[in-house]
């Protein structure tokens, strides 16, 4: 009767799990439940048995190949021409402190300049991107399958916080010189110096200081883990739009 007693046991878990998603209504619902229900037998199994044909190394492997493309796609996204300049979502402002500056460079006709220098702070981001892209495939492969289950059975999020906890760091680190760099290979300091220049010489105004490549890591940062979200989102609701044969496999139902 052992077999009946743990035919039990997983209706009454499925049966809860059932009951625990009903009121979530977003399209990913139910094959998120069902690869979710699956990989909860490891702790029933306490080995690598399978799960239909389906092993929970295979399923915890096919998720984290999910998030690899994602995250791949984002930085290609990102990192080429326009990547953030063109894209309303995301694309960099000038400091808040020069903000004062643009408007009043704005009353004197001087806004094509103010322009110019936003224009190559999005240069920077973009130049500065695929520096994530190894450090997401390392966070990536770091993760053990305690992380993937908890991003599983976690918010919508769960893997872009995961990320931020993980790399914002060492992303910054690495963003930081080629942000330095790229500003000035640009003409961004330059058109900086320039911009208050024309400033400084209006009367009666007050003193403004930016730290443009602090400013340029932080808002690539954003724009980064912002689609990283929205790939996230898409992973959990369609996760065959990224196909690759494992992805098929456990996500197809094969």
């Amino acid at each position: 009767m052992k077999w009946l007693n743990k035919l039990f046991v997983l209706f009454f878990v499925m049966a809860s799990m059932l009951s625990m998603f009903t009121s979530q209504a977003y399209a990913g619902d139910e094959w998120w439940k069902n690869i979710t229900d699956q990989l909860k037998t490891k702790d029933e199994t306490k080995d690598e048995s399978k799960t239909g044909s389906l092993t929970t190394t295979e399923m915890g492997d096919a998720f984290k190949q999910a998030l690899k493309i994602g995250s791949e796609n984002v930085v290609e996204q990102l990192g080429g021409v326009d990547g953030f300049n063109a894209d309303a979502a995301i694309r960099i402002p000038l400091p808040k402190e020069l903000e004062t500056v643009k408007a009043m460079l704005g009353k004197i006709g001087m806004s094509a300049m103010v322009d110019d220098l936003e224009l190559k702070l999005n240069r920077a981001a973009e130049a500065a991107t695929p520096k994530a892209k190894a450090l997401f495939v390392q966070s990536i492969s770091e993760m053990s399958f305690d992380d993937v289950m908890t991003i599983y059975q976690g918010p919508q999020d769960s893997a872009t916080q995961y990320f931020k906890q993980k790399m914002s760091q060492s992303l910054s680190n690495e963003m930081e010189p080629i942000v330095q760099d790229t500003l000035a290979s640009v003409g961004a300091i330059q058109a900086y110096d320039s911009v208050m220049g024309n400033y400084q010489m209006m009367p009666f105004v007050p003193d403004v200081k930016a730290d443009l490549t602090q400013h340029v890591v932080n808002k690539g940062m954003e724009g980064i883990f912002y689609y990283i979200a929205k790939e996230e989102a898409a992973i959990r609701q369609d996760p065959m739009k990224q196909t690759t044969a494992l992805l098929q496999k456990v996500f197809g139902g094969n």
